[in-house]
C-alpha cells in the first residue's frame, strides 16, 4: 500500500504535469488552437488530481494489524452501526477473537452514525458450514462491540461463541 511519502511524491509529479498543462492552455489560447477548450478541461482534471493526490499525502492510510489475526471478508455493512464478517471453518477461537478486534478496529469511521441511540459499532464474525451435501448453513462464531465516539476504545467487549466451535468441521489429515 502506498504511503505518504509516496502520495507526496505523486503530488510533485503531478503538480509538474498541471503546470505543463497550464501552459499549454495559455499558449493554445495565444495562438487560438482549435483544441485550446480541450486543454481548459485537461488542465482542471489535472488539478483535481492534483489536490486528490495531495489530500491522501496528509492523511496515512493504514489498517491495523493485531497478531493473530485471520483473513477476513466484510460480507455485510448497514453503515451506520451493524456489520457482518465471514472467516473460514478453520478457525481457532483464539484467532476469532483477534480477527474480532482487527475487523472492528478496520470498521470504524468517524462517518458512522449510531442508529435509535446505539453509538456502539456491533461486528459479527460468522462462517458457512455445510452439514450435508447441497446444505449450507451460515454459524455466527462471535462478536464484538466498540463505540463510535472515538477512534481508540480500550473497552471493546469481544464475545465468543465457543459453543458453536463443535459443529465446525474437523480439519483433515492429509
Amino acid at each position: 500500500m502506498p504511503s505518504t511519502a509516496d502520495f507526496l511524491q505523486y503530488t510533485q509529479w503531478s503538480g509538474i504535469a498541471t503546470i505543463v498543462f497550464a501552459v499549454l492552455t495559455i499558449l493554445a489560447f495565444l495562438l487560438k488552437l482549435g483544441f485550446r477548450f480541450r486543454l481548459v478541461g485537461t488542465t482542471g482534471f489535472m488539478l483535481v488530481l492534483t489536490a486528490g493526490l495531495f489530500s491522501l499525502s496528509l492523511v496515512p492510510l493504514t489498517r491495523t494489524v493485531i497478531p493473530g489475526a485471520v483473513k477476513y471478508t466484510l460480507v455485510y455493512d448497514n453503515g451506520s452501526n451493524q456489520t457482518v464478517i465471514t472467516t473460514a471453518p478453520e478457525i481457532t477461537p483464539t484467532q476469532l477473537e483477534a480477527t474480532l478486534r482487527q475487523a472492528a478496529s478496520n470498521l470504524y469511521s468517524p462517518g458512522r452514525l449510531g442508529s435509535g441511540g446505539n453509538k456502539q459499532l456491533t461486528v459479527r464474525a460468522r462462517t458457512i458450514i455445510h452439514p450435508e451435501p447441497g446444505l449450507s448453513v451460515p454459524l455466527y462464531l462471535g462478536k464484538v462491540n466498540r463505540t463510535l465516539a472515538s477512534r481508540e476504545d480500550p473497552e471493546m467487549a469481544v464475545e465468543v461463541y465457543l459453543d458453536k466451535f463443535a459443529s465446525l468441521p474437523k480439519p483433515t489429515d492429509s
